[in-house]
């Protein structure tokens, strides 16, 4: 059986938690290895998910709750990576505006970038 959308999308906030509650800053930032873990396993698959549900062959409807689950997710995601760089941050930026950036660069490291201003 398929996992619905809505379960892809608690997984990936549960792993936010998961990855949120076990964080400790380093030592001595920036520790980029852990900074791309976070990029590479979560905000990429969290954008990944949208851009799925909206460009896959059938547009999946959010309902109002998944979608502000997601976008909390992508954030979070986003300030773990810039915690990882020694630098705190109150992500509030837009999914699509995430997935549009993704679609133009094709890579999530220098999307995290222009979305964080991490590094400098």
């Amino acid at each position: 059986m398929t996992e619905s959308v809505g379960d892809r999308i608690r997984d990936l906030s549960d792993r936010t938690d998961r990855a949120r509650a076990a964080f400790d800053p380093p030592a001595n930032p920036p520790d980029e290895e852990r900074a791309l873990t976070y990029l590479r396993e979560g905000f990429g698959p969290t954008v990944a998910l949208y851009l799925e549900c909206r460009t896959g062959g059938r547009a999946v409807r959010f309902d109002s709750d998944e979608f502000a689950r997601l976008q909390r997710t992508m954030n979070e995601w986003l300030e773990l990576y810039a915690a990882c760089y020694g630098v705190e941050i109150e992500a509030n930026v837009t999914v699509r505006t995430a997935a549009e950036a993704l679609i133009d660069t094709h890579n999530v490291v220098d999307v995290a970038h222009v979305l964080t201003g991490v590094p400098d």
